[in-house]
Parts: structure tokens; C-alpha cells; sequence
């Protein structure tokens, strides 16, 4: 099972400009995660923070007891080994085959043979889709296949927190409605926990178990998506529904002035959609053939456990959402205070 990573308190300036600031939120083991935001609101940032390549100037990130922010280097580095990552663009070598690239980790971090090496390496390229074209350069195939090599790249040290960094960017809608399923069957397959930042509202509506969003230098929500779904913050309707009327502007927020007049104007309360998106589309289940999620049911019972003390709004589409789907008898629910 993945593992749970705790930040708390975290903030992060370069010189002058602050990015965002007390940011606290935890990652439940082995569930899926989204962050979205407008861009410039440092979610690549974030992500750089939680593996330790930046340091932040307050705060903790906690993940088996060590502090990725200011434990002793040499456990951080160990500590990092439990992450695969995977970059916007892939960050494949182009003069290196598909295969050889997807080695890298292990021949850099890891005293294996090569016929170990080709075995697992073999079973990555199988997991994501690409056999046939291990031997190709990264010039060579679609901006989509890049995508999964770099996907399984980041998976051949079997990680126990996966990240993904825009893994939509480039992408025509069906390679992201393939890129989301595969997301959806990778969890299913090894129950890592993952964080995936994006601005694609579908892989956001369909992938995730839980959600978050940046803006204005802070962490607006993060919790269960049926939260951040139902919201009627400016913020989250505007993104969600991708409207030019609210908080967000072309290059950062917009001040109070220009969203008075904006509410006031003919492009006003009238005639703006308001409130969430109607209704709450399911999320994706694995592919047939594959295990039910493990997550699901740890979801569900923590979920539970905090119901009441969630916004109206999202208790009511989740206990609509449970009533419509109950969980599959062979995932039984784990007795109430278990541990997850």
C-alpha cells in the first residue's frame, strides 16, 4: 500500500515573491489525489517541495517520520526513493531508447542484472501500453507515448507515492480520456498513493479521490472531491466551469474594483451560469480484468468518519453517491476505527 504524506504548515517564497504560504493537507495512503489552479500558483512548486528538491522556508513534509524539508540529506535521499515522478514533457533522454530510458533508475540506483532489469522493465512498458516500441527514440513516437514511457520510467522502482506533473499537457482529448483510465488502472494495480496536478478539468471530475486548489498565495480547499465539486467559492465555480467572470484574471486575480463592475455589468449574475456544475459525473472504475481499487473502501470509511463536518452541499452528493454506488462484495468495508 502506498504511504500517507503529511505537510503541514508549509510555505514558500523566491526572494520577495511569496508563492503560497501555511499550506497543510495530508495525503491519504493509497488514494488518489488531484491539485489544480491557475497558472503561476506554484503547484510544480509543491511538488518539487514534497520530494525535497526545494526547500521551503517554514513547514514539514512528513513521510515515514522523515521530514523532507529538514531531515539529515542522507534520509531524505533514502526517503526519495519511494517516489516515481512523472514530468510535463516526459524528461527522456533523446539519444537513449525508449527501453534504455525506462532503465535509467534502475541502473543508476539499484545493483540489479540485466536480465532483472529487462524483466522489469519489460513489465513496465507492458503496463502503460507501449510494447513494440521499446526500441524507438523518444523523437521517434507521439507525444502521448512519451507520456506513458515517462510514466513507466517513474514506476520502475516500484514507488510508493507516485507524482505526476500535467500529465495532460500536449494532449488531444482522447489520449487524456486513455491517460486518465491508465491512471485509474496503475492505482488499482499497485495502491500507490498519487498526486497528479493538472488544469484538465475532465481528468479532475474523473480520476481523483480527493481534491485541492491553489490560488492567491494559499491552499483554497483540500479534501474529498464531492468538496471542491459542489463549492460555490468564486474561485472553484469560475475554474470549475471555466468562466471568464470571477476571481481569476488573465495573468493573476482580479481586484475588487473590476469584479464589482464585471458582477454590475451585462456580463453579470443574469447571465453567468451560477453555482458548481450540476451534478457530479462517477469516477472512472478500473478496466475489466483488473482489481477492484483498494482505496475505495479506505476512502469511503474515512470519508464517513468526517461526514458531518463537511459543507452540506458535498455530505449530500456523497451520501447520494454511496446510495447509487455501494461497494462491490468483494471489497468488504473495514470495521469502523481500523486503521487505513
Amino acid at each position: 500500500m502506498g504511504i500517507e504524506v503529511v505537510v503541514e504548515g508549509l510555505t514558500m517564497s523566491f526572494g520577495k515573491q511569496n508563492i503560497w504560504q501555511d499550506v497543510t493537507l495530508t495525503l491519504p495512503a493509497g488514494e488518489v489525489s488531484v491539485m489544480l489552479g491557475p497558472s503561476g500558483t506554484g503547484k510544480t512548486v509543491f511538488l518539487k517541495s514534497l520530494i525535497g528538491l526545494l526547500k521551503p522556508q517554514r513547514g514539514r513534509v512528513l513521510i515515514n517520520g522523515v521530514d523532507m524539508v529538514s531531515s539529515p540529506e542522507r534520509d531524505i535521499y533514502e526517503t526519495r526513493k519511494l517516489f516515481g515522478l512523472m514530468f510535463q514533457d516526459g524528461a527522456l533522454f533523446g539519444s537513449m531508447t525508449l527501453f534504455d530510458n525506462i532503465a535509467f533508475p534502475l541502473r543508476e540506483h539499484t545493483r540489479k542484472r540485466e536480465s532483472e532489469i529487462r524483466r522489469i522493465v519489460m513489465e513496465r512498458i507492458d503496463l502503460v501500453g507501449l510494447l513494440g516500441s521499446e526500441g524507438k527514440l523518444p523523437g521517434e513516437i507521439s507525444g502521448g507515448m512519451r507520456k506513458r514511457a515517462g510514466l513507466a520510467r517513474a514506476l520502475v522502482l516500484d514507488p510508493q507515492i507516485v507524482l505526476c506533473d500535467e500529465p495532460d499537457s500536449g494532449l488531444d482529448p482522447v489520449r487524456t480520456a486513455y491517460l486518465s483510465q491508465l491512471l485509474i488502472d496503475l492505482n488499482a494495480r499497485i495502491d500507490a498513493t498519487m498526486l497528479i496536478v493538472t488544469h484538465n478539468l475532465d481528468i479532475a471530475a474523473t480520476v481523483p479521490d480527493n481534491m485541492g486548489m491553489f490560488f492567491r498565495r494559499d491552499l483554497v480547499a483540500f479534501g474529498p472531491r464531492e468538496v471542491l465539486l459542489t463549492s460555490e467559492e468564486p474561485v472553484v465555480t469560475q475554474f470549475l466551469a471555466g468562466r471568464r467572470e470571477g476571481p481569476i484574471g488573465m495573468s493573476e486575480e482580479k481586484d475588487a474594483a473590476l469584479l464589482a463592475a464585471e458582477a454590475a455589468g451585462p456580463a453579470g449574475p443574469a447571465t453567468r451560469r451560477p453555482g458548481p456544475p450540476p451534478g457530479i459525473v462517477p469516477q472512472l472504475e478500473p478496466s475489466p480484468g483488473l482489481p477492484p481499487r483498494a482505496a475505495v473502501a479506505r476512502h469511503r470509511e474515512r470519508v464517513l468518519g468526517m461526514l458531518d463536518r463537511l459543507p452540506p452541499a458535498a455530505q449530500a452528493a456523497i451520501r447520494d453517491n454511496y446510495a447509487h454506488h455501494a461497494p462491490a462484495p468483494t471489497v468488504p468495508l473495514p470495521a469502523q476505527g481500523s486503521g487505513s
